[in-house]
């Protein structure tokens, strides 16, 4: 019984690797260039109003440590 589960875990680790590669090969056709519109698509989706309030905080932040 353990030699069928030994042969098993050979085969399902053999198919795990090959899908691994698989995977890897299809990641690795995207170009750079596609990778960084990617990127850049997913920072254009910023909220003005939160940046605004990002930066608000962050000089009340330094005001508040300048007066320390």
């Amino acid at each position: 019984m353990e030699q069928n589960q030994d042969s098993d875990r050979r085969a399902a680790d053999q198919k795990f690797q090959e899908s691994l590669e698989q995977l890897e090969d299809i990641l690795q056709k995207k170009s750079p260039e596609e990778s960084k519109k990617a990127k850049l698509a997913d920072t254009t989706e910023i909220d003005l109003a939160e940046f605004e309030d990002a930066v608000a905080d962050i000089e009340a932040y330094f005001d508040q440590k300048e007066k320390e």
